[in-house]
């Protein structure tokens, strides 16, 4: 028996020798004309031969530059047939943390069957077949789902089953969504080289929504009025001709809440929220592929943009004061990766500007962009006009409205004879809500010490303002006095030149009446 086996493979080898030697002598002597003749040939018979269809879906359409919803919503499907069939699964946890979602691993193949049809899915990808010094090693592989079928099912797989898939995928991915908050610049390429060019994301759970966020309740009112006509409005969107999106500018200073309202607009629309780093942006091109890559029903994010760039011009000269480092000493894989970290973003406002509402701000629907900042005052009038930032939001000072609300969230009270006088100080006192809340925090979790604690945080509160109170006062009169005594020394500076111009004047007149008299006499 052992002998018999042996010799099988001997006959096997022998057989595999001669096949490889026939096809290197084909490949070496035959014209290649005739060579393609004989694969294209050799082709059309193994299809005869072949009853089986396959159809590809990449997980990237369009140059890579935008995913495909075709493979989100397979992949979606395949997640539930994957449980209970495949051997080798991937899981990933959604709908807060709370359930696991178990999709197949790759190179396996699963059975799917529908309306009699039995076919086969299989989930595959491709890396560089070729080493290549990259920065960005992911970019090369490619991602894929392949269906077989045999070609008698052709008409029932291109004409029901395909949109059934398409369909259940949707519906399965909007059962298990779990909101993400999107960041660029964190994602890890070769070397640890911090890629800015792709999205890395977590798991979006911002507790804050509108019913918590300390503000008067008439302009929340209004704001959730406005989200709401936004997100019904992609008929009208396209009845008017306009790319379906919405800009808003929040400003204000410090502590007044801006990043919570954005948490909180997220929460009230059911958006994943896209926060964008100008800084490690390296330039246009980049800044348009990161738009098309955020996808659908979604918030794009640029905190402090008057400090994110240099959107004035200003840069040039930084960048004519830059030393040149081509002469750095050490590794040199070291010294590229260093040089392209510091390489200074090259975004322009005109970059910017097709950002938020060029041609490519078009490539999908139902986003809504908005810019913080401190300073509104220092943004370009061409960034913040009506038709990029829609809507203008001052987050302004704490006032009693906003204060009531921060009441009932950190003190569960709707009201307290400590209000008036705190209303009182609110209205003349310039405090954020940040400092205010500050203020309310309880410091024990005893709930027979609760009435007690309420009073004492109140009155922390008052005494809090009233410092604020002096303070503020105290910084008005120093400052007055400075301006009195800037202006001071203007007029005496202006008397003093205006005086050293006289003198000037008077000289000259009695050297010419001297000359004059000189030529009289």
């Amino acid at each position: 028996m052992m002998m018999m086996k042996g010799e099988q493979w001997s006959n096997l080898g022998s057989t595999m020798a001669a096949i490889m030697f026939a096809y290197a002598m084909f490949r070496q002597y035959f014209p290649p004309q005739l060579q393609d003749y004989i694969f294209r040939y050799g082709k059309k018979l193994s299809n005869f031969m072949y009853p089986y269809v396959h159809v590809t879906f990449d997980e990237f359409i369009g140059e890579r530059m935008k995913k495909s919803e075709a493979f989100s919503a397979i992949q979606n499907y395949l997640s539930d047939k994957s449980s209970s069939n495949a051997k080798r699964l991937k899981a990933d946890v959604v709908k807060d943390s709370q359930s696991l979602v178990l999709s197949m691993d790759y190179n396996e193949e699963i059975t799917d069957e529908f309306n009699g049809v039995k076919l086969w899915w299989s989930a595959n990808r491709t890396t560089p077949k070729t080493q290549q010094f990259s920065f960005y090693p992911g970019a090369d592989e490619k991602r894929f789902y392949t269906l077989k079928f045999h070609k008698r099912d052709r008409q029932v797989i291109t004409g029901i089953y395909l949109s059934h898939v398409l369909k259940q995928g949707k519906a399965i991915a909007a059962d298990n969504r779990q909101r993400k908050l999107y960041s660029n610049g964190g994602g890890q390429g070769w070397l640890g080289h911090r890629s800015s060019s792709t999205w890395t994301h977590v798991a979006f759970e911002h507790p804050a929504t509108f019913d918590t966020l300390a503000m008067d309740e008439k302009k929340k009112r209004e704001i959730k009025k406005d989200l709401v006509k936004f997100s019904n409005g992609k008929a009208y969107y396209a009845k008017i001709g306009k790319a379906w999106k919405r800009g808003y500018l929040l400003y204000g200073p410090p502590g007044t809440g801006k990043s919570t309202m954005v948490a909180a607009m997220a929460n009230f629309l059911n958006y994943d929220v896209y926060d964008l780093e100008l800084t490690t942006v390296k330039n246009n091109v980049e800044l348009r592929r990161l738009l098309i890559e955020t996808s659908n029903k979604s918030i794009i994010v640029i905190e402090d943009i008057d400090c994110s760039l240099d959107l004035t011009g200003q840069r040039e000269e930084k960048k004519k004061k830059k030393k040149d480092d081509k002469n750095e000493e050490g590794d040199p894989i070291s010294a590229m990766s260093k040089n392209e970290e510091r390489k200074e973003s090259e975004v322009t406002l005109s970059g910017l500007l097709n950002f938020i509402d060029g041609i490519w701000s078009a490539c999908g629907g139902e986003r809504i962009i908005v810019f913080t900042t401190n300073h509104v005052e220092k943004l370009d009038p061409a960034l913040i006009r009506r038709g990029r930032m829609d809507k203008h939001i001052e987050m302004s000072y704490c006032r009693f409205e906003a204060f009531k609300v921060l009441a009932k969230n950190y003190l569960d009270i709707d009201s307290h004879p400590l209000f008036g006088e705190i209303g009182n100080l609110l209205e003349e006192t310039d405090m954020t809500p940040a400092d205010v809340a500050e203020n309310l925090m309880l410091k024990s979790d005893d709930d027979d010490d609760d009435e007690e604690e309420v009073e004492t945080c109140l009155k922390n509160l008052i005494e809090a303002l009233k410092t604020a109170k002096e303070e503020a006062s105290k910084k008005a009169e120093e400052d007055a006095r400075l301006k009195a005594e800037k202006e001071q020394k203007e007029k005496e500076a202006a008397e003093k030149e205006q005086s050293v111009k006289e003198d000037v004047t008077q000289d000259a007149v009695s050297a010419k009446e001297v000359k004059d008299n000189g030529v009289i006499h």
